[in-house]
């Protein structure tokens, strides 16, 4: 059996939706859970203390741990503080789960900067404060799980969420490099991209006709369990997490065209124009883990 027996969780944005099933899961099979969540709107106005409350309550009643945060994870200090709120009240921290986000969606012709840097403050500066605050702890206890949430709609696209999209696909970035850089400490990052029903995308989900019952935000949640848990070994990672279905998601570099610049002379336009269908076929993919293995598959084309 999974379960998070003295292990402490973060969950950001956990007030509500997705953040409180995660948090009620994880408290559920025994670790005690920092509730972060400002209580503001879904477009990030606003702000209250009754989300994150009312969460902990839920846990607490069940005989659980929990301790409400209300910072904005779009500051450093608000970061750290959160951090800061699990190692004043449960000692350490083990796991961070950073789900808070919020929506300005517009077409992006009709996009003002302020709609592009609220979203990429809360969805990728915030998950980069969160971990950044965390990170030295899980470093010097050699143990940490963080689950990042990214969406389809950067890694494959949305119309009218160019922000919300480039950070969202900014976070599988981010889930690339520190997969690398928290290996050797035991250091487990991995990402989901959820299709939920909740307060932030019901309108979007039910123009669908995608009802709560077949995607609710409790079919998410034992997936991102599993990412924050001592028995997953994985790294790096994106998964399409939904209605009952986890899939991976990744990045392929197919094959494509090669014209050795030693023996065939320099590459030209006209080489490109003429090899559309090697360039774009994706045949004999490989899954790269680093940029590294991109050189060893030119490394292996120049060697013949």
């Amino acid at each position: 059996m999974v379960d998070f027996k003295d292990r402490v969780a973060i969950v950001t944005g956990s007030g509500g939706g997705l953040g409180r099933q995660h948090a009620l899961l994880l408290a559920a099979r025994g670790a005690a859970v920092v509730v972060n969540d400002l209580g503001g709107n879904v477009d990030g106005t606003g702000q209250a203390t009754s989300a994150a409350d009312g969460v902990v309550a839920e846990i607490e009643a069940a005989g659980g741990a929990a301790v409400a945060e209300y910072s904005s994870v779009a500051s450093a200090d608000g970061a750290e503080a959160i951090v800061q709120k699990a190692i004043e009240t449960f000692g350490h921290v083990d796991i961070v789960v950073n789900n808070a986000g919020i929506l300005r969606d517009k077409a992006f012709h009709n996009m003002e900067t302020e709609q592009i840097a609220a979203v990429l403050d809360v969805h990728l500066r915030g998950s980069m404060f969160v971990t950044r605050a965390a990170w030295p702890h899980l470093r010097e206890q050699n143990y940490g799980r963080v689950v990042m949430t990214s969406s389809a709609s950067g890694v494959l696209g949305n119309f009218g969420q160019a922000n919300y999209g480039a950070a969202k696909m900014g976070l599988v970035g981010l889930v690339n490099v520190l997969k690398l850089e928290g290996a050797k400490y035991n250091i487990r990052v991995n990402a989901i991209a959820p299709i939920a029903v909740t307060r932030m995308t019901e309108e979007l989900l039910g123009a669908f006709g995608i009802t709560e019952e077949q995607f609710g935000p409790e079919l998410v949640s034992p997936a991102v369990a599993y990412l924050a848990s001592e028995d997953c070994e994985l790294t790096g990672e994106v998964w399409s997490v939904g209605g009952g279905s986890i899939s991976r998601m990744f990045v392929g570099l197919a094959d494509g065209y090669f014209k050795n610049p030693l023996s065939e002379g320099g590459l030209t336009v006209e080489d490109v124009a003429g090899h559309l269908d090697e360039i774009r076929s994706t045949d004999g993919y490989l899954i790269p883990t680093s940029n590294q293995e991109e050189f060893q598959k030119l490394g292996a084309k120049f060697a013949g």
